[in-house]
């Protein structure tokens, strides 16, 4: 197993309910050979299946992966990278990488933080950060995970032209995402009418958690930003 480096206090769930024998099969049958680490170089890590020019995504907090997946499955010339603590979630996207054959993403199953310094100075053409843990509380916004900070992390990792992804069905999220990147001078908001945050964008795949909020009357938004500047 790769050791990972110490770094600032993670605040949300490593772990859920017990998984099933066949669920931890996958955890340790197929997360060694697909955990991201950060002391490799890129190239040997993803193959020679996409060669060394592929574009890199990243997407912060995947939950269950079914978003993940399916960007991967549209787009297979792109690698990606996948980070999330939750071990229940990183199960789940070991079985749909499985089920869908997929050799286009690795794992990094901790803390998105460790390994940011690691990445490549605009190598990035997207990061997606997906329905994040909208800490509502007042008193919790330092633990939501776009900070000033780490807006000053996406702007040096996604290349000019690159694109900042993000969604919540939360209203306290809604509005900090928004403020948080449109108060960064090297991000600029692509929507030009309403429909282009109130609709899903056709090329993010739909997933159940989607269809379970809007049923429940919580509407998503979505915020596409260029890396600009």
């Amino acid at each position: 197993m790769t050791s990972k480096p110490t770094g600032p206090r993670f605040y949300g769930r490593r772990k859920g309910r017990p998984l099933r024998a066949g669920m931890q099969a996958l955890l340790t049958d197929m997360l060694p050979a697909l955990r991201f680490d950060a002391t490799r170089p890129l190239a040997a890590q993803f193959g020679s299946a996409n060669g060394p020019q592929a574009e890199l995504a990243l997407e912060i907090g995947f939950g269950g992966g079914e978003h993940l997946a399916g960007l991967a499955e549209a787009n297979p010339a792109t690698n990606f990278i996948g980070a999330e603590p939750f071990v229940n979630g990183i199960a789940s996207l070991l079985r749909h990488i499985q089920k869908r054959h997929l050799s286009n993403i690795r794992i990094w199953d901790d803390d998105v933080r460790l390994i940011l310094p690691a990445l490549p100075v605009a190598g990035l053409s997207q990061v997606f950060i997906m329905f994040p843990d909208p800490w509502p509380k007042k008193r919790h916004a330092a633990r939501r995970i776009l900070q000033p900070e780490m807006m000053d992390i996406l702007a040096r990792l996604i290349r000019p032209g690159g694109q900042l992804v993000m969604a919540s069905d939360d209203p306290t999220a809604k509005i900090w995402l928004l403020q948080t990147a449109m108060s960064h001078q090297h991000f600029c908001w692509t929507a030009r009418c309403p429909a282009d945050w109130r609709d899903r964008p056709s090329h993010l795949p739909a997933t159940r958690y989607m269809a379970k909020a809007e049923k429940a009357s919580r509407r998503p938004a979505w915020f596409i930003f260029d890396r600009c500047g």
